[in-house]
C-alpha cells in the first residue's frame, strides 16, 4: 500500500516537472523566436535605409555628370544632394505612419526620482530569466501631443567614425601645399583667432537675444555656456560649393588657398573649441569662475597640441616604414597599409580622448609631404584616387542625410526668432573675424589682402558637414534640438544662396578669373632664375624683393626641412652620412633606404630619388648626371609643384 502511494506521488511529481519543463522550454523558444524576428526586422530596415541612400547617391552622380556635360556651375553637387534629400524626406514624412509608443509601468520606479538618475542599463527578472534593456533616447512630445521614437536613419556616431575622417584626411592629403604654406601665416590667424572671435561674437549675441524675452526658448535666459556652444559649432565653415566654382573658374591661387586653408583649419579649431567650452564647469554652479575658464583654455591647448602630435607622428612613422622596407614591391599591400595607418591616426586620437579630426588632418598633410614620395607609382595614383572617391561619396552622403533629417527628425524646435537672429549673428561674426584680422595681417604682409578678397572671404562663410555633425551628435535636450534645427536652416540657406550666387559675387567684386597657377610660377622664375622649377621646396620663392617672399620663421623651417627632415623621412636630398655627425653614421645607415645608392665622382655628385638612381645604374659617361621621374601627373597632384625633377649637385670634399 505504501509503495503504491509513493509510486503515485512520484508519478505526479514527474508529470508536474515535465509540464513545468515544457512550459519553460516553450517560453525560451518563444523568446528566441521573438528575438530572431526582431533581428530580422532591424536587418531589413537597415537594408532599406542603405538602399535608399545608395539610390540617392546614384541619382546624384548621374545628375552631376549631366550638369558637368552642360557646364552648369550655378549649384555644386552638395546642393543637389540637399535637394534630393529634402524631397525624399518629405515623401517619407507624408507617406509613413508613425506608431505611438505605449508607455509601460516600471516596477520600482520610485528609485528613479529625477532625469539624472535614469539608469543606462536595466535588468529585469521575469519568470526565472533575466532580461537586459539599454537606454536608447529620451522621448519627447511632438506638436500633435503624442510620444514617438526618433526616426533618424543612422547613429550620429556614424558621421564621426565613418564619414568625416575621409573628408578631412583628403583635405590634407590633396592640399596644394605650395600655395597653402605660402599663405600659412594668414591662414593660421584666420583659423585660430578668427574662429575664436566668431564663436564668442555669435555666442554673446545669441545670449543677448535670449535675454530679450521676445520668444519662449528652451535655452532659457541665463545659459551663456549653451550659447557659446552654439557659437562654436556654427563657426565651422564649409565653403565646398564656393571652392568648386573657384577651381572651375581658376580664381587667384592665393584667394583659393586662403579660403580653403582657413576652412580646413577652422573645422579643426571649431571642434576643439566646442569640446573646450563643453568642459567648462564652475564649481559654484552657474556663476562665472576664472579658474574654470583657464581650465577650458588648457583643455583647448592640450587637445589641439596632442591631436596634432598624434597625426604628425603617425604620418612620420608611415613615411619611415615605406622608406625603409620593400613594401612598394607589392603596391596593393602598400596602399592598404597607407589607408589603414591614416585611419588609425583618427582612432588613436579618439581613444586617447583627444580629437580625431585634428589628428587625421595633420596626418594627411604629413603623408602628402613625406610618405607620398616613398610610395610606388601605382600606390601614389591609387591612394589619390581612393581617397578622392571616399571624399566624394562621404561628402554627398552627409548632405543627403541633412536633407532627410529636415523631415525624418521629429523633435525640431522651430523658434523662428532665434533662427533669424542667428543669421545676423553669423554675418556680424564673420565680418568681425575677417576685416580686423586682415588689417593686422596686412601690416606685415608684403602681398596685401585687398578689400575685394576680404569681401569674398566673408561671402564664402558657408556652413556644412562639421556644423551638422556637431549639432546632431547630441539631441537629448530641447536646447540641442533647437541647435540642430537652426543649423540645418543655416546650412540650406548658405549652400543655396551663397553657393548659387558665387559667380555673381566674383563678377560684382571684379575678382580676376582664368588665372592659371603656371602664370604665377613663371613670374616668380623670371624674378629669381635660381628658383628654377624645383618646387619641392614649398617656399622656393624670391628671398629679397619677391612678391611672396616667406617670413623668417617659414624660411627657417623650410631650410631645416629641406636639409635635415626631408632626407630622413624620404629618399630625396643628400645622403644622411653627410648630414649626421661621424659618431651617428650607424643611425644614418639605418635610416637609409635599402636600395638607395649614391653616384659618386671626384668632382660632383647628383642625388635623386630611389627610382632615378636605379634607372641610372646602367648609365656610363660623365659623372654629373641628371635623372628625372616620368610621372607626368605628379605636377598636377601637387598643385603645380614638379617635385620629382630633383638634381642636387655638390662638390665632394
Amino acid at each position: 500500500m505504501n509503495v503504491a502511494v509513493w509510486g503515485v506521488l512520484l508519478a505526479a511529481l514527474v508529470a508536474v516537472a515535465a509540464g513545468t519543463g515544457a512550459t519553460e522550454l516553450k517560453k525560451v523558444l518563444q523568446y528566441e523566436g521573438d528575438t530572431a524576428r526582431a533581428v530580422e526586422e532591424v536587418h531589413r530596415r537597415d537594408s532599406l535605409s542603405l538602399l535608399l541612400m545608395v539610390f540617392l547617391l546614384i541619382v546624384i552622380v548621374l545628375t552631376i555628370w549631366l550638369f558637368k556635360v552642360k557646364s552648369f556651375r550655378v549649384l555644386h553637387e552638395t546642393g543637389f544632394s540637399l535637394i534630393y534629400g529634402i524631397l525624399v524626406g518629405l515623401i517619407a514624412k507624408l507617406s509613413s505612419k508613425s506608431e505611438e509608443i505605449v508607455p509601460a509601468t516600471c516596477v520600482n520606479s520610485s528609485a528613479v526620482n529625477s532625469t539624472e538618475n535614469v539608469p543606462e542599463k536595466l535588468f529585469v527578472a521575469y519568470s526565472n530569466s533575466t532580461y537586459r534593456y539599454e537606454l536608447a533616447e529620451k522621448l519627447f512630445t511632438d506638436d500633435s501631443g503624442g510620444t514617438y521614437e526618433s526616426t533618424l536613419l543612422f547613429d550620429p556616431e556614424t558621421f564621426f567614425f565613418v564619414l568625416l575622417p575621409p573628408i578631412i584626411f583628403f583635405a590634407g592629403y590633396d592640399m596644394r601645399r605650395k600655395y597653402f604654406f605660402r599663405n600659412i601665416g594668414a591662414i593660421l590667424v584666420y583659423a585660430f583667432a578668427g574662429t575664436t572671435i566668431s564663436c564668442f561674437v555669435i555666442g554673446l549675441m545669441m545670449y543677448a537675444y535670449t535675454k530679450t524675452g521676445w520668444e519662449v526658448l528652451p535655452i532659457g535666459t541665463d545659459n551663456l555656456v549653451e550659447c557659446l556652444l552654439f557659437g562654436a559649432l556654427i563657426s565651422a565653415t564649409d565653403p565646398v560649393t564656393v571652392l568648386a566654382i573657384f577651381h572651375d573658374l581658376h580664381v587667384d591661387v592665393d584667394l583659393f588657398a586662403t579660403v580653403f586653408g582657413e576652412s580646413v583649419m577652422n573645422d579643426a579649431v571649431a571642434i576643439v573649441l566646442f569640446r573646450s567650452i563643453s568642459e567648462y564647469s564652475p564649481s559654484n554652479g552657474g556663476a562665472f569662475e576664472i579658474a574654470a575658464v583657464f581650465k577650458s583654455i588648457g583643455i583647448f591647448i592640450g587637445v589641439f597640441v596632442g591631436s596634432f602630435a598624434i597625426g604628425v607622428f603617425v604620418g612620420l612613422i608611415c613615411a619611415l616604414f615605406t622608406k625603409l622596407t620593400k613594401i612598394k614591391e607589392y603596391p596593393l599591400m602598400e596602399s592598404g597599409f597607407f589607408a589603414l595607418v591614416s585611419y588609425a591616426a583618427y582612432l588613436i586620437a579618439e581613444a586617447a580622448d583627444l580629437t580625431g579630426i585634428v589628428a587625421v588632418l595633420f596626418c594627411g598633410i604629413t603623408q602628402a609631404h613625406y610618405t607620398y614620395f616613398n610610395l610606388s607609382k601605382e600606390s601614389r595614383s591609387r591612394t589619390k584616387e581612393f581617397f578622392e572617391l571616399l571624399n566624394f561619396l562621404a561628402e554627398n552622403f552627409v548632405f543627403v542625410y541633412m536633407g532627410l533629417a529636415l523631415f525624418t527628425f521629429r523633435y525640431h524646435q522651430w523658434n523662428y526668432g532665434f533662427i533669424i537672429f542667428s543669421f545676423l549673428a553669423i554675418a556680424i561674426g564673420r565680418v568681425v573675424n575677417v576685416v580686423p584680422l586682415s588689417f593686422i595681417i596686412n601690416l606685415k604682409r608684403r602681398t596685401k589682402i585687398p578689400a575685394k578678397f576680404q569681401a569674398m572671404m566673408i561671402f564664402s562663410g558657408l556652413r556644412g558637414a562639421i556644423a551638422f555633425a556637431l549639432a546632431i551628435r547630441n539631441t537629448g535636450s530641447e536646447v540641442r534640438q533647437l541647435f540642430l534645427t537652426t543649423t540645418l536652416v543655416i546650412v540650406f540657406i548658405t549652400v543655396f544662396f551663397n553657393g548659387g550666387t558665387t559667380q555673381m559675387a566674383l563678377s560684382y567684386l571684379k575678382i580676376d578669373v582664368g588665372v592659371h597657377p603656371e602664370q604665377d610660377r613663371d613670374i616668380l622664375e623670371l624674378e629669381d632664375p635660381a628658383a628654377q622649377r624645383d618646387d619641392s621646396d614649398l617656399f622656393r620663392m624670391p628671398q629679397r624683393s619677391g612678391r611672396h617672399a616667406p617670413t623668417g620663421v617659414i624660411r627657417a623651417w623650410t631650410g631645416m626641412d629641406r636639409r635635415f627632415v626631408r632626407p630622413i623621412f624620404t629618399s630625396r636630398g643628400p645622403p644622411l652620412t653627410e648630414i649626421f655627425p661621424h659618431y651617428l653614421h650607424w643611425l644614418a645607415r639605418f635610416l637609409t633606404a635599402p636600395k638607395e645608392r649614391v653616384v659618386e665622382d671626384t668632382s660632383a655628385t647628383t642625388y635623386t630619388n630611389e627610382e632615378a638612381l636605379e634607372s641610372a645604374s646602367s648609365v656610363s659617361g660623365p659623372s654629373q648626371l641628371s635623372f628625372h621621374d616620368n610621372d607626368s601627373n605628379l605636377d598636377a597632384d601637387l598643385g603645380g609643384a614638379n617635385e620629382e625633377e630633383l638634381m642636387i649637385t655638390e662638390t665632394m670634399a
